[in-house]
């Protein structure tokens, strides 16, 4: 048996090893050592190993060994959590770290789980309770400090967050996330106090290429506050080249994407035969193309519970239908017990965020290269398709920052072969399903928004209501980068707002519109 010393000098190889990226040297040198000594430390490396590799339920098995031998163990609690969490299967999560709360009511990795739990179900309030315990404890730890300010800017206290940032910045200059969205809550003027100290941080400190382009980012949106669209555009450029280089993304990824998507074998995909009593209603389209303003409008309505922009759909299909391994020529009954099966896992998943038999938005807006599933899952469903001028799409979203989650927005070209995807298969799916999508354009609720709101909610058979008028009142929680926007009652400012750029946008322009 290992020694407590020589299990140190191992645990210490494997840390570095972690820290790394070897996961799959340290699950084999993990297991080799569990032979000799099956201690908490080595069962908690190999459970996070899996994690990394985003096999959860391995790392879920792992934790199931380790909690028989100790079931009141916080770091297992804590790491089995997790993993239930990333599966997406949130009452067994909160249960876990519930768990080990009471075992260690001030672990601080289970209180910011169990937060960001909280959060990820649009459940702020109660996160944000989560996030200040961990702060009573240690007020000096960036994380929680951060998690509050996206919080509490997801609920529109815009003052409260920007209290969070300002108080990351005093501890950590360099969290230059924090710079960025400062600026999306800033109305600059020239030399504004900020924009003077984001320009001295980039001429003094020393930081990494990922904390310059958070700085650009709110320097072009400085420079476009302040009419200088020449250098507003010069640094999103700056901010955009980062990223590109950091995701190395291809566009020929998507197209093949979208073409495995178009030929999928839809008519051999059963209709379901059981009814869903709840109605769906899902809004897509491009991103930056209204799709936030047209949930905001929706979810105002005493009927509507606005779940926000889900994943389940995307990973679903993909792990399910859209995987390599699938096979078309299955049997129909075998494909329509996996229909079944995802579309009650479906159900099952956004419960979590209302159970109630209100209707329910989910505005994924990339949720458009599966409606030819959503038209078998949910026969009944309602599609919303929002169009919005290209040029300002594309300009919107080259200016926004996503991190990795939409690595086609950082180069103009990119974004304009991704429109013309999008484009294409919206009209690959109204030759196949007629009449199953509604379009709403951006403009024409701008122009008229009792028209459109009123034509809106008879296509989703739901009966006039006055709040959806006032949606700017809607308290609910607002994640995306329309969060300050569509809180904001109907203007129409954004209309052409690529005008300022155009003479920046010519090629992407014609990648749009070559005629």
């Amino acid at each position: 048996m290992l020694t407590d010393l020589e299990l140190q000098k191992k645990v210490n190889v494997l840390t570095n090893k972690l820290q790394a990226g070897l996961f799959l040297e340290v699950i084999n040198d993990t297991k080799l050592l569990l032979r000799q000594r099956k201690h908490q430390v080595l069962f908690n490396i190999l459970s996070l190993s899996y994690q990394s590799l985003g096999e959860y339920h391995k790392s879920i098995e792992i934790m199931e060994i380790a909690l028989k031998a100790n079931s009141r163990n916080p770091h297992f609690l804590n790491n089995i959590g997790l993993s239930h969490f990333r599966l997406h299967n949130f009452k067994k999560a909160e249960d876990y770290f519930k768990r080990g709360l009471d075992e260690a009511p001030k672990y601080i990795s289970i209180l910011n789980n169990l937060g960001t739990l909280k959060g990820f179900l649009n459940l702020n309030q109660e996160a944000i309770l989560y996030f200040k315990k961990i702060l009573e404890i240690n007020d000096k730890l960036i994380e929680p400090h951060h998690n509050l300010a996206i919080n509490y800017q997801d609920l529109g206290e815009f003052d409260k967050s920007s209290e969070c940032l300002n108080k990351i910045l005093s501890l950590d200059p360099k969290f230059t996330q924090a710079d960025r969205l400062l600026s999306l809550m800033i109305k600059y003027t020239k030399d504004h106090p900020h924009y003077i100290s984001i320009k001295n941080k980039l001429k003094e400190t020393e930081l990494n290429k990922i904390q310059q382009a958070h700085l650009y980012f709110a320097l072009g949106k400085y420079f476009e506050d302040i009419n200088d669209y020449e250098e507003s555009f010069s640094n999103y450029s700056n901010a955009n080249k980062i990223m590109k280089e950091n995701s190395n993304y291809n566009i020929d990824d998507h197209k093949r994407e979208f073409a495995k998507i178009k030929n999928f074998n839809y008519d051999n995909l059963p209709n379901s035969n059981s009814k869903i009593s709840r109605k769906l209603i899902f809004i897509i389209g491009m991103p930056r193309s209204g799709t936030s303003l047209v949930e905001q409008i929706l979810s105002s309505h005493c009927d509507i519970f606005g779940g926000g922009e889900l994943p389940f759909l995307d990973q679903g299909l993909k792990k399910t239908f859209l995987n390599d391994n699938f096979d078309q020529n299955l049997k129909k009954e075998d494909i329509q017990k996996l229909i079944l099966g995802f579309r009650d896992e479906y159900l099952e998943r956004i419960s979590n965020y209302d159970s109630s038999t209100k209707g329910f938005t989910d505005k994924a807006p990339l949720n458009f290269r599966f409606i030819g599933f959503i038209k078998y899952l949910f026969p009944n469903a309602k599609i919303i398709n929002c169009i919005r001028d290209p040029l300002d799409i594309t300009w919107s979203n080259f200016k926004n920052y996503f991190s990795n989650s939409l690595r086609f927005t950082n180069n103009l070209e990119d974004i304009g072969h991704f429109y013309k995807l999008y484009e294409d298969l919206i009209v690959f799916w109204r030759k196949k399903f007629p009449k199953f999508i509604y379009d709403i354009e951006y403009l024409d609720l701008v122009e008229n928004p009792k028209t459109e709101i009123k034509k809106l909610l008879n296509f989703c058979e739901l009966k006039w209501d006055e709040n959806c008028l006032n949606h700017h009142k809607n308290e609910r929680a607002i994640k995306t980068a329309s969060s300050t926007q569509a809180r904001k009652p109907i203007y129409k400012t954004a209309i052409k707002s690529s005008d300022k750029y155009k003479d920046y946008l010519k090629n992407v322009k014609i990648i749009i519109d070559p005629n």
